[in-house]
């Protein structure tokens, strides 16, 4: 089943705040195993010229896989979750995440096309402070694999 065209050009401003605390930071920080200390030291950070710890660059994956669900989960959409693949994702930062900041989110559907039988869906979530200051933008390629195109279909792939 093809995506719903008709979504390009939507935005979906989040009803929510995510409140960012520096556990937050420090957890996402272990998972992806990055060890720079200003993400886990607010005086390593002081002393590179930040006012607090901040969070590494792709912090905001955590808040965008959230945003893209409110697209992705519409059903007038007609995505199958159990065809979709991620494809690309790319990071605009504007200033660091830091703790304390509370964040807003808006998610836009930016183009939705058709290549070699799979639809690329290419999302963006735009994240600025609850006083409008903007702080990033992560912008999401999803593929959705076509009728006849996976891993074997139920056969040894």
């Amino acid at each position: 089943m093809a995506l719903n065209k008709s979504f390009v050009g939507r935005s979906y401003r989040l009803p929510w705040i995510y409140e960012v605390g520096r556990q937050n930071i420090i957890e996402f920080a272990y998972a992806v195993s990055d060890v720079n200390p200003v993400y886990r030291d607010p005086e390593a950070a002081k002393a590179i010229g930040h006012p607090d710890s901040v969070a590494s660059p792709t912090f905001l994956s955590v808040l965008a896989t959230r945003s893209h669900h409110v697209v992705t989960d519409d059903p007038d959409l007609g995505l199958d979750y159990s065809r979709m693949v991620h494809g690309a994702q790319r990071f605009v930062l504007h200033r660091p995440v830091r703790p304390g900041d509370r964040l807003t989110s808006t998610a836009h559907v930016d183009d939705i096309t058709s290549r070699a039988g799979n639809d690329y869906l290419v999302l963006r979530s735009e994240f600025a402070t609850e006083e409008g200051e903007k702080v990033g933008t992560v912008i999401a390629t999803l593929i959705v694999r076509g009728d006849g195109i996976g891993l074997g279909e139920g056969k040894d792939a």
